[in-house]
């Protein structure tokens, strides 16, 4: 694996953020998995296997497709790399592979996850079922509702999914219940958790799974040009896709590296989900980071129209690259969002999950900032089958309330 300027220390540090606040009873189970990825990482025979499947079974590597009229609207030299034709129509299963090879390795039989837009949910019925592995998914009844599709796809493969009906009903409360069931299961069971974030080992477990997606992206990037691209911009939820991505990179200081988080419909209290424009440093779900939270700490309502940005709290590597100013992040509103599906559907027949929409829309609204030499990375990390409904509801509720729309 490459090493980044952002290698946690020790005890999963990132500079101040990271580290593992959990409850004792989650302390041996975190330090069993550290101590085994930890071995794993160096061992060339997981990497072969690792390797073997992403290849014949993921379907990697994926293309770094060139956008021409996408290009000529934004006025830059601009490249889609195509999570969206992974295997399961995301990037998620890169992670979902990787852990359940570990998982087997430590000799567990059931595993279990979080989801919010479902994907990752998906990504994990599949490895289980390719291994024979029992499966349950936790996803909130908000997101089951909106991201049916994928509902239906994991119980297809044969997962449980477990509807969540506590608070917000969305990503943070699945998220809760799947560390309920890990503590009382930990013995049989693996939690293959989503996105860069959570306690150590998770951050840097999952980037290190999904920095496939950059390794890939560099060496085709140097193919087609024969340099390193200008600005790479990915959308922002836990992070895992933009962080998977940003990492081979993260050394060449001469590459701009853009997140987008979720402005919703606007940056006030429960109305979005973009932590570094509206959340403070806290510490929510094992990790400290940037936290949407009141002046009290109390965990703030969160608002996307994507299921998988709507999340109150970023990876704690996020946090520091922001810190360091190695990278930057920015919003994008719903609005500007749907815009960003509508026009990549228009102009590139290529129809994006409203997560990657966001990044799209980012690249779209700020056209003015690029030079028709820059080189424009765009991680499309998914693929957007499952947000047509919640896609239709939106322009529904904006024609009725007479807004302009997309």
């Amino acid at each position: 694996m490459p090493r980044g300027i952002t290698e946690p220390d020790s005890l999963g540090r990132f500079g101040p953020y990271g580290g593992m606040f959990v409850p004792e009873t989650l302390m041996s189970p975190l330090q069993e998995l550290a101590s085994e990825y930890a071995r794993i990482r160096r061992d060339a025979g997981f990497h072969r296997e690792l390797n073997y499947y992403l290849r014949n079974f993921v379907g990697r590597p994926t293309p770094l497709y060139h956008a021409q009229r996408l290009s000529k609207e934004i006025g830059a030299k601009v490249y889609l790399k195509r999570e969206d034709l992974c295997h399961t129509g995301a990037h998620k299963i890169n992670n979902s592979m990787g852990q359940v090879l570990l998982a087997r390795r430590m000799g567990k039989h059931r595993v279990i996850a979080e989801t919010g837009a479902g994907q990752h949910g998906v990504a994990t019925a599949t490895v289980a079922a390719m291994f024979g592995l029992e499966c349950v998914i936790y996803m909130g009844a908000v997101d089951m509702e909106r991201q049916a599709l994928n509902v239906s796809r994991m119980r297809r493969l044969g997962a449980t999914v477990v509807p969540v009906t506590a608070g917000q009903q969305t990503l943070k409360e699945a998220i809760s219940e799947a560390m309920r069931d890990w503590v009382t299961n930990v013995r049989t069971t693996h939690y293959i958790l989503g996105s860069a974030l959570g306690a150590h080992p998770y951050p840097m477990m999952v980037r290190d799974f999904q920095s496939v997606i950059g390794r890939e992206a560099r060496r085709q990037i140097l193919a087609a040009e024969r340099r390193l691209p200008t600005h790479i911009i990915a959308c922002v939820g836990g992070g895992s896709n933009s962080i998977g991505i940003f990492y081979p990179f993260i050394k060449d200081t001469k590459v701009r590296l853009i997140g987008v988080e979720a402005g919703g419909e606007a940056i006030k209290p429960g109305r979005h989900a973009a932590r570094f424009a509206g959340g403070h440093v806290g510490i929510l779900q094992g990790t400290k980071t940037y936290v949407l939270q009141d002046a009290d700490g109390q965990i703030q309502l969160t608002h996307s129209v994507s299921a998988g940005l709507d999340y109150a709290a970023v990876g704690p590597e996020h946090a520091l690259l922001r810190d360091l100013k190695r990278a930057e992040y920015h919003h994008i509103s719903d609005a500007d969002a749907i815009r960003g599906v509508n026009t990549l559907c228009r102009l590139e027949g290529i129809l994006p999950a409203l997560e990657s929409a966001h990044a799209v829309a980012y690249a779209l609204k700020s056209k003015r900032q690029f030079k028709p030499r820059d080189i424009v990375i765009i991680n499309l990390s998914g693929r957007g089958d499952k947000d047509v409904q919640q896609m239709e509801a939106w322009d529904a509720a904006h024609t009725q309330s007479g807004g302009k729309g997309a």
